[in-house]
């Protein structure tokens, strides 16, 4: 796996590693996943480039991805962190309805997670994500450590893929049915 050193490009390293994942997924027939924009409007442009400089939201987005894996629908979005701790407050209460409501109807939702300071990435089930937003709403940690999380669902780069979600969920998908009690 890559190794993020620029604090500015740290965002747009494991969004472009994602984004390449996920044509690579594509193109093999195994997921059709695409990047959710985010609507903004302009509100200054440069006006040789044509470069927006200045804009606001329009609304609140959802999540960063949205698509199906083998019929499957998914959706999840990518965050990151330099420290061993990660922010409750990074994740917004939006996302975690949309979420919510998307297992409602069959999907499949997850976190990726990046560690940059260890280099670490990990797949964080929709069931674990909601054992620690519960945690912060009612009172405990606003945070959750790297070492909390299920190494299991550590992510490495292996056979060209860079972020390898797919392997994430189908041990989410493995762990689902353990519980539900079909084999």
């Amino acid at each position: 796996m890559a190794t993020w050193n620029s604090r500015g490009l740290r965002g747009s390293t494991l969004e472009e590693m994602i984004n390449r994942t996920n044509e690579q997924y594509r193109e093999k027939g195994l997921a059709l996943i695409q990047k959710v924009p985010t609507p903004i409007t302009p509100v200054r442009m440069e006006k040789e480039s044509r470069r927006i400089t200045l804009a606001y939201f329009d609304q609140k987005s959802t999540v960063d991805y949205i698509g199906a894996v083998q019929g499957i629908p998914v959706c999840f979005d990518a965050k990151e962190c330099a420290t061993q701790a990660f922010p409750i407050a990074n994740i917004h209460e939006h996302q975690v309805t949309f979420m919510k409501d998307f297992e409602k109807q069959g999907g499949v939702a997850f976190l990726l997670i990046l560690f940059s300071g260890e280099d670490r990435l990990y797949y964080l089930p929709f069931e674990d994500l909601m054992f620690f937003w519960n945690r912060a709403e009612s009172g405990g940690l606003k945070h959750f450590k790297m070492s909390e999380l299920n190494d299991t669902f550590r992510l490495t780069g292996k056979a060209g893929v860079l972020v390898p979600y797919l392997e994430g969920i189908q041990r989410d998908l493995t762990v689902r049915d353990l519980k539900s009690g079909r084999d």
